[in-house]
């Protein structure tokens, strides 16, 4: 019987090494800089705006702690209230592009050659610069020699002063805006609509099914995801519309701009005009407020109609 002879197992002692064991300081070195513009740019900037809403903070002077008599007086404000309206009738104009979204991202998926040109000329919009935008649709505008009256001639339809006339300039806004988010929309429907299995297709296609049936049994349920998203970020971007009212209207002395300013072009008006920054703060914290509860609503009602495959 022979043994075999094993080297005896040497124990740690406690000593050093060569090999320093890593420190913590490392992974907070990595991280400081984006902290650090986090605090700076979305912390801070936040936690002034919420203690200036309750101070009268006038041009010149120091603040003056007033509780909550910006909050007050803003319920009892009838301009509030009116850009509230506005800004909600934008954002369900908004929301009615969605559908169109939808559908414009199923036709192009079906494209076989072309269909990275289609993509980038509906993705232009995003990536122009919004005072272009704004001029350009300005002038398509246009009561006197705009580009949309002079089409609508044609047909014998009479031209309108669309962004001068309180009753169409909100529509004629949410025209843009849908214009301006569909490139960002098709996106993402496009990448959610890659994400669909081909087998589905075939299989239904042998049961009989045809190109509409498969579109409301098939795209729209699996698609669901990609329009929550979507829908979530139409809803903030709309309650969030500013620029396009500062451009096409900035200057111009007429009734639609009293009567359809935004949350945010209200918020600017007070805080950068008249220079009553406490009672802008409340607006601006009145306007996350609501962007908070409409996308908890949002989260709310999608275990209803939101299919997780």
């Amino acid at each position: 019987m022979t043994t075999v002879a094993t080297k005896p197992v040497r124990r740690p002692t406690g000593r050093r090494t060569g090999v320093s064991k890593p420190s913590g300081w490392w992974g907070l070195a990595f991280i400081a800089p984006a902290t650090i513009g986090l605090i700076a740019l979305y912390a801070w900037p936040f936690v002034s705006t919420l203690l200036k809403s309750f101070q009268d903070v006038p041009a010149f002077g120091p603040a003056t702690f007033v509780g909550l008599d910006n909050y007050t007086t803003l319920i009892g404000d009838g301009d509030f209230w009116k850009a509230f309206r506005n800004s909600a009738l934008y954002t369900v104009i908004i929301l009615l592009g969605i559908p169109l979204a939808v559908v414009l991202a199923s036709l192009i998926e079906q494209v076989g050659r072309g269909r990275a040109i289609y993509r980038v000329l509906f993705f232009l919009p995003v990536v122009t610069l919004p005072v272009a935008i704004g001029m350009v649709w300005r002038f398509i505008y246009n009561g006197d020699f705009g580009l949309l009256n002079y089409v609508l001639s044609w047909f014998g339809i009479d031209g309108q002063f669309w962004v001068a006339d309180p009753r169409f300039t909100i529509y004629a806004f949410g025209v843009v805006g849908i214009w301006m988010g569909l490139g960002i929309n098709l996106i993402i429907l496009g990448a959610g609509l890659q994400a669909i299995p081909k087998a589905l297709y075939e299989a239904s296609s042998l049961d009989g099914a045809g190109r509409v049936r498969q579109f409301f049994h098939i795209t729209v349920p699996l698609l669901s995801p990609s329009i929550f998203f979507v829908t979530i970020l139409s809803v903030i971007s709309a309650l969030q519309m500013f620029d396009l009212l500062f451009i096409m209207l900035r200057g111009v002395n007429n009734t639609a701009l009293t009567d359809s300013k935004t949350i945010v072009y209200l918020f600017y008006e007070k805080a950068f005009v008249q220079f009553d920054q406490g009672y802008g703060a409340a607006i601006a914290i009145v306007l996350l407020m609501v962007i908070m509860i409409a996308t908890a609503l949002q989260f709310r009602l999608q275990r209803s109609w939101v299919f997780y495959g």
